[in-house]
């Protein structure tokens, strides 16, 4: 009967990982189509490519190096091995969730939820250096983030490693990120910020007199389509980082996640709509849609604790956060088409602040560290591979290129040739 039992966990815990994992990887149709609908119809084609293209690196450069790094006994060089039927809770993969008992899933199942996680932080990198990158010099970058930069940053926090041996962020700072909001987002944020230092602002963004001057998006349909797209597989996202299914507590646990994601996001659409209006006197939708994503974001390092109530008041403060920081970045010239930098960066790190306000196991020291660890490796580590391409083979394509472009010259094809080839 024992045995049963545990093999029914093991089965559902699995399960629950594989389908969590398969919504969080719907989140890269989500990216897809937000960028694609807040770029210019002449990059649609070459930022849809780089999504295309990131997933496929990340899955390869994760699964070939990368998880080894983070976790240890990487199932590429190691394989995974069968889990024997007649085995006991004490034989099976586990890794603790914070709930009693720990969770038993497939190693697979780890892997392939781990590696979901890895694309979406690469994600955030393709919006913010969006109509001016050179395709090839960002798919070199990925390699070397998917495979090296975020794996590393992650076996210092999820994995539990000691940072260059020197301190250990969760037993001697008590750090905790739930799901992701610093190890996930803003570590994809700060290899965007390296990345956009050095490649400079578009053509025409910045007037003389540091004016700036609106780019709109083509197709805002679509970047709406793209936000609840990830809106729904942030459940995934958060829910499956309770890392199990197969007890009472535990689903309600997933329960009480689900639902402080959710309250979350709507309280940054409503949040960022109020600044909005106040700001430029009407219901900016790029905004809202921000506002959407910040909410997700600064939930996503403590979900688990709240009530719904602060859960809304958390994404609210960063809907607020991701509307000034935008307008803040402009002022900086820190041109980011999407917005991404404020989104996953500034808001992740409100949603790693955030954390103390409701989780006594936390402290507002633990989180800073934590926080200040994971931008300095990845921003300086990117901003070196960043600059090594520059000088290399160049990061950025020409004056020309960016005019016509970047669906002609990067991929030799339109995404709408009909509208805009008209004579």
């Amino acid at each position: 009967m024992e045995n049963e039992i545990f093999q029914l966990q093991y089965a559902m815990d699995t399960f629950y990982f594989l389908v969590m994992g398969a919504l969080v990887m719907w989140m890269a149709a989500g990216f897809s189509m937000l960028e694609a609908g807040l770029v210019r119809a002449k990059n649609t084609t070459e930022i849809l490519t780089k999504n295309v293209l990131l997933f496929a690196v990340a899955c390869t450069a994760y699964l070939v190096v990368g998880y080894d790094i983070m976790y240890g006994g990487g199932i590429f060089l190691d394989g995974i091995a069968d889990v024997d039927v007649t085995a006991t809770l004490g034989d099976f993969a586990t890794r603790d969730g914070g709930f009693e008992g720990g969770s038993i899933y497939s190693t697979a199942s780890d892997f392939f939820f781990q590696v979901v996680f890895v694309a979406t932080a690469m994600s955030i990198v393709s919006g913010a250096v969006a109509e001016r990158m050179k395709l090839m010099s960002f798919v070199v970058f990925a390699v070397v983030m998917t495979a090296f930069i975020y794996p590393m940053e992650g076996a210092w926090t999820w994995g539990g490693n000691a940072v260059f041996g020197m301190y250990s962020l969760g037993d001697d700072f008590g750090f905790l990120d739930f799901a992701g909001s610093g190890i996930v987002h803003m570590a994809g944020a700060s290899a965007a910020l390296a990345g956009v230092l050095l490649l400079g602002a578009r053509k025409g963004k910045y007037g003389p007199n540091g004016e700036v001057r609106p780019i709109p998006g083509a197709n805002l349909p679509m970047a709406t389509l793209g936000t609840f797209i990830l809106w729904m597989g942030w459940f995934g996202f958060n829910g499956g980082s309770v890392l199990k299914l197969g007890d009472i507590a535990s689903a309600n646990a997933v329960a009480m996640v689900f639902l402080n994601t959710n309250a979350a996001a709507a309280g940054g659409v409503i949040a960022a709509l109020i600044a909005a209006k106040l700001l430029f006197g009407k219901a900016d939708l790029t905004m809202i849609l921000n506002g959407a994503l910040a909410g997700l974001v600064a939930i996503t390092a403590g979900p688990d604790t709240p009530s719904a109530l602060m859960a809304t008041i958390i994404g609210a403060v960063g809907g607020l956060l991701v509307v000034f920081s935008i307008v803040t970045m402009d002022k900086f010239k820190i041109d980011d088409p999407v917005g991404a930098i404020s989104v996953h960066g500034v808001v992740g790190l409100w949603g790693l602040l955030a954390v103390p306000l409701t989780n006594s196991d936390a402290s507002f020291v633990g989180q800073l560290v934590g926080a200040a660890t994971i931008f300095v490796w990845v921003f300086v580590t990117s901003f070196i591979v960043w600059y090594v391409l520059k000088l290399v083979m160049g990061i950025r394509v020409s004056e020309e290129e960016e005019y016509e472009g970047t669906d002609l010259s990067e991929c030799g094809m339109e995404a709408y040739p009909e509208f805009v080839n008209q004579n």
